[in-house]
């Protein structure tokens, strides 16, 4: 489970950090208990982010029943993925 808060948390520490591996690196010692991944935006399909950003959009995994998915439920996410904008 993620709270809204914890999700705020992760979305201003990227603002501050910048999104890329840095800012993921820091998310996972800040927040050891949820798995973090990084990757470019194009990379996802068919998923709806629950944060949409300037330069990366946010996204919630399920991975409770050791098969992961994408969800926009914050009480069944086991994860995020930080999904990096590529600018036109």
């Amino acid at each position: 489970m993620i709270e809204e808060v914890q999700l705020d948390e992760v979305v201003g520490i990227v603002n501050q950090e910048g999104i890329g591996t840095g800012a993921v690196e820091k998310l996972r010692t800040d927040m050891p208990s949820l798995h973090f991944t990084y990757c470019m935006d194009d990379d996802v399909p068919n998923a709806k982010p629950v944060r949409e950003m300037e330069t990366f959009n946010v996204y919630l995994v399920d991975g409770r029943d050791h098969c992961l998915c994408f969800t926009q439920n914050l009480e069944h996410a086991t994860g995020l993925v930080l999904a990096e904008i590529e600018p036109e």
